[in-house]
């Protein structure tokens, strides 16, 4: 059978930066661009500052590494091929500015050579550089620049993308020896040495403890403002405001993943719960290069805690903030709970609740309250040593509590008491681990000092008739109504309801809605689109339902017209300001409607669990309470303006390379409490419009086609009943349960509803026709299934309008 998505190497999207633009006036708006500004220098983190910033004013600092000039915006790939008007520099931003002077004779050196050997994007599909050869600078020319300036700035620059996993090689997650020679060179010859490092993702910093460095910055690719911003960090105008959201450990190799990353078939992860920072609290503290949460400003600050109060099912806090310093800023105040030594290991610490204080003047104190569900104290006991299989328990004890502003500098600040065991939601297995792909987990062991130790166990493994549970819930047909005048006006105008206009819809219409309109750059839609879904068909058209158009993010609208580039999710997410971060997707979502685009395909919201993966820079974090926070302010202020996000990848989609093969295996606790969490916080409270499924197997099945992901768990425990639309393309695989269904009546039975952009083969022209082959078999796909595919659909079009159908 022929698979419906090629080999990675031909998923390639086409881009649409390549397309002529097509926008009569290719502006960004002020306000749109003011705020992605403001976020790209609220996410840079200061790791690391002996006085060397912010840089005085109207000193000459020396910028040496080519990326001041070829600035790194945002990464490669659907993530960051965006049309924007212009693309600001680290060079050029300090220029504009004018706070300090830029040693101009060292300037031209690398213009010149930029201009000599410019920067090659490269071409092909995720065969993208990683960083630029640096042009070689003589010791003469350093000593000289040392004579002419006090500061020097040497910037490093990564890039990263799609369809591309970092390598362990240097100009990649290593420095090149060029750079290597640099910075020793520079940092002898100068008083003051600053490190910048332009990156989407983490990389190797041990040589920060090499060099005698005076600051180090770590500036996400901050978009077209990301030049602006970083000048606005470096010269003072701005506090550096970011927070770390994954754990910097000293060697690549004590990571606990960094075994099991990279293997084109199959992941194991054997971590299980212990990710980032949750293995290195726990295990390896000493490892720790930069921990999770950490950041500096260029003030400091006081904290003040209340005591904890147990409110119902709510557990608060309250602290007061004030600042010490001498310049205004603002802190991020974060709190980890430690649980009690139980039947079901639990890592040292798990952020439960963060805030960010305003701007605070020098002594100026605020008052921060704090708060969240004592059920998020639970952890999910897969194998039942609780006694409760399949359950989010409580168990007994004091869960302490330490509040600070990173998770090294946290301190106790008080504990809640459970007298005893409390199973808080009893749930039914999901997803496990199948028991021929057996493996060892991570577990916990203390020794007779009590200090926690690794321990292996092997992960339990599913018992459930996957089979039966389907049959059971099969859903009832409608009663078909011919009737060929039925409009989707009237469920608009709520004079019909979603079931009365589905039941009069034909097996041929229902089906169309399962697919969107078979290519990228849909005529139906705004030039440059994704694709499009809905009213792909004359017949659906005709009844009144609307075409809509989607585009790839989420660092911005990838149209053939010009659209704003924003910060990557990265640095979104470092700034810990969830309420900034949703009044950028609010303008992010007006230019949605300026452009004619109805769906962002974004956030993309997996979880940072190695610091290799290609794509890290368009998540969010390695802590899903976080992510879910940060999704929940995008989704939330995109669909504000009336369109809608379209969050990704469900779930487990941690690694680029072999990504539409390789089978994510992973307990169904890891799967819970780290990788599908974010996404069930974010379904939760934003109630996104779509969703889309991710390219790679979880334990076996390929999320396009994963009914308990998206039937049990999706819609099923936190009663999702939006629009699952697959990612570009899919996987042809036959039903193991079920020999009449294939393809696309596979994912129809799990209820993932659209397959984008629509059809059968990479950039083909046509749609599979499984579908209508299983409609017509015994034990195949079921009229009840396929109408309630087309409701979901059609309720997601109704909601696009403003409509919440009846």
């Amino acid at each position: 059978m022929t698979d419906i998505l090629l080999s990675q190497h031909t998923a390639a999207r086409p881009s649409a930066a390549s397309t002529v633009a097509v926008d009569p006036d290719p502006q960004v708006a002020p306000a749109l661009a003011d705020r992605a500004r403001a976020l790209a220098a609220q996410g840079a983190i200061l790791l690391h500052n002996d006085g060397a910033l912010p840089l005085p004013d109207g000193s000459q600092v020396a910028l040496f590494g080519r990326t001041q000039k070829d600035w790194i915006a945002v990464g490669y790939g659907s993530g960051g091929d965006v049309n924007a008007p212009y693309v600001t520099t680290l060079l050029d931003s300090l220029r504009e500015g004018g706070a300090v002077q830029v040693d101009e004779e060292l300037a031209a050196r690398y213009e010149a050579h930029s201009l000599q050997h410019p920067a090659d994007p490269g071409q092909e599909w995720g065969q993208w550089p990683r960083s630029f050869p640096e042009p070689e600078i003589a010791d003469a020319e350093i000593a000289a620049a040392a004579r002419r300036s006090g500061t020097a700035v040497v910037v490093i620059g990564r890039a990263a993308g799609e369809d591309r996993d970092n390598v362990l090689e240097p100009g990649a997650y290593y420095l090149s020896a060029q750079e290597e020679s640099l910075l020793a060179r520079v940092s002898t010859a100068f008083d003051r040495t600053v490190a910048l490092v332009d990156t989407g993702n983490v990389i190797d910093l041990a040589w920060v403890a090499d060099h005698a460095l005076d600051a180090v910055v770590l500036a996400w690719s901050g978009g077209m403002e990301g030049g602006r911003a970083v000048a606005d960090v470096l010269t003072g105008a701005v506090e550096p405001g970011g927070r770390l959201t994954d754990t910097i450990a000293r060697r690549y190799e004590d990571y606990p993943s960094a075994g099991h990353f990279g293997d084109p078939e199959v992941t194991e992860y054997v971590e299980d719960v212990f990710v980032g920072y949750r293995y290195f609290e726990t295990f390896a503290p000493e490892k720790v290069l930069f921990p999770f949460g950490h950041g500096l400003g260029y003030t400091t600050f006081d904290l003040d805690a209340g005591a904890v109060e147990q409110i119902g099912g709510t557990v608060a806090l309250s602290v007061d903030v004030t600042n010490t310093g001498a310049r205004s800023g603002s802190e991020v105040v974060q709190v980890y709970a430690q649980g009690p030594d139980g039947t079901l290991p639990r890592p040292a610490r798990a952020l439960v609740a963060f805030a960010r204080t305003p701007a605070l003047e020098p002594g100026a104190s605020c008052r921060l309250d704090l708060s969240f569900p004592l059920a998020d104290l639970a952890s999910y006991d897969d194998s039942g040593a609780s006694g409760h299989r399949s359950a989010w328990v409580l168990e007994p004890g004091d869960h302490r509590l330490h509040l600070g502003t990173d998770v090294r500098r946290a301190a106790p600040v008080g504990a809640v008491h459970v007298p005893r065991l409390q199973v808080v939601r009893q749930l039914e297995e999901v997803a496990a681990v199948r028991p021929e792909h057996a493996f060892d987990r991570m577990t916990l062991r203390r020794d007779d000092d009590g200090r926690a130790r690794v321990a292996w166990e092997q992960v339990p493994t599913s018992q459930q008739d996957l089979r039966r549970r389907i049959l059971d819930r099969l859903p009832a047909a409608l009663e078909r109504i011919a009737d060929p005048s039925a409009s989707f006006t009237a469920v608009l105008e709520g004079s019909a309801t979603l079931e009365e206009f589905v039941a009069r819809l034909s097996d041929e219409e229902l089906e169309s809605l399962a697919y969107g309109d078979l290519v990228m750059d849909s005529p139906l839609g705004a030039p440059g689109n994704a694709g499009v879904l809905g009213g792909v068909t004359e017949a659906l058209r005709a009844r009144g339902v609307p075409p809509v158009t989607t585009t790839d993010g989420p660092s911005g609208l990838r149209l053939a017209a010009s659209a704003a580039l924003l910060p990557c999710g990265t640095a979104l997410a470092s700034s810990w300001d969830p309420a900034a971060v949703r009044e950028l997707a609010e303008l992010h979502g007006r230019e949605m409607v300026e452009k004619g685009s109805d769906m962002i395909l974004a956030p993309g919201m997996n979880i940072h669990r190695d610091p290799l993966c290609g794509r890290n820079f368009e998540y969010f974090a390695e802590d899903p309470l976080l992510t879910g926070a940060m999704a929940t302010a995008i989704v939330t202020g995109v669909q504000s303006q009336g369109v809608s996000a379209c969050p990704k990848h469900f779930a487990a989609n941690n690694q680029e390379t072999r990504r539409t093969v390789n089978d994510s295996r992973v307990s169904e606790r890891a799967l819970r409490e780290i990788y599908l969490r974010g996404f069930e916080i974010m379904v939760r409270e934003a109630r996104p419009q779509n969703l889309m499924t991710s390219y790679n197997r979880i334990n076996g099945v390929w999320g396009h086609y994963h009914y308990d992901l998206v039937t049990t768990v999706l819609r099923g425990e936190w009663e999702y009943d939006g629009n699952v639309v697959t990612d570009w393309w899919m996987h042809s695989a036959p039903d193991p349960l079920f020999p009449a269904l294939r393809d696309s009546a596979y994912r129809v039975r799990a209820q993932v509803d659209v397959l984008m952009p629509g059809a059968e083969v990479h950039f083909g022209t046509t749609r599979d026709d499984a579908i209508r082959d299983s409609l017509a078999r015994p034990d195949g796909l079921t009229v009840g299934e396929l109408q309630r595919t087309a409701g979901n659909v059609l309720r997601y079009l109704a909601r696009s309008r403003g409509v919440e159908p009846r």
